[in-house]
């Protein structure tokens, strides 16, 4: 079993990592982490839930900066664009990203109960999606996978209650 916030994994060293793996990628290709982009990455790495523009907004405001939509929004297509946070489309939400800069397509495990979001591995290339693209011709460009359920601490209080 991998390790997931579903199962207590150390918090604190999981931001870190991701902090400085998003430092080393913006050193490497030129790019600039601006406060606003840095403070908005944190509250996404912070909460691993999928929060909406409005949601950074506040916490934006909280922090001192000036709340206006566009700035979360821009900050937000900076780091969506480089590969630092994904997009939740049924939620039209953002998580931070657990591989940020890497090329991949990951699958996410969305928890009705406590809207924890967990970012699984790409999917095996090989899966049913692909096999029935491929054999109708057709070329996948992206795909979306978010499933939704119960984390097992949810899990269990739903069956206790």
């Amino acid at each position: 079993m991998t390790d997931t916030i579903f199962d207590g994994h150390d918090h604190g060293r999981c931001q870190g990592m991701a902090l400085d793996a998003v430092d080393a990628q913006c050193a490497a290709r030129g790019l600039r982490l601006t406060p606003v982009r840095r403070d908005v990455l944190e509250i996404l790495l912070k909460s691993h839930r999928a929060l909406g523009a409005y949601d950074l907004l506040d916490e934006l405001k909280a922090r001192g900066h000036k709340a206006q939509p566009p700035v979360a929004y821009r900050a937000l297509d900076f780091l969506l664009s480089n590969g630092f946070v994904h997009k939740i489309e049924q939620r039209n939400a953002y998580v931070a990203c657990c591989q940020p800069g890497k090329a991949h397509a990951p699958g996410f495990m969305i928890c009705r109960g406590c809207d924890l979001v967990a970012e699984l591995p790409s999917p095996d290339p090989q899966d049913s999606v692909m096999v029935a693209a491929r054999q109708i011709g057709f070329a996948v460009e992206r795909t979306v996978v978010e499933a939704e359920g119960l984390c097992p601490a949810c899990k269990r209080e739903e069956e206790e209650a």
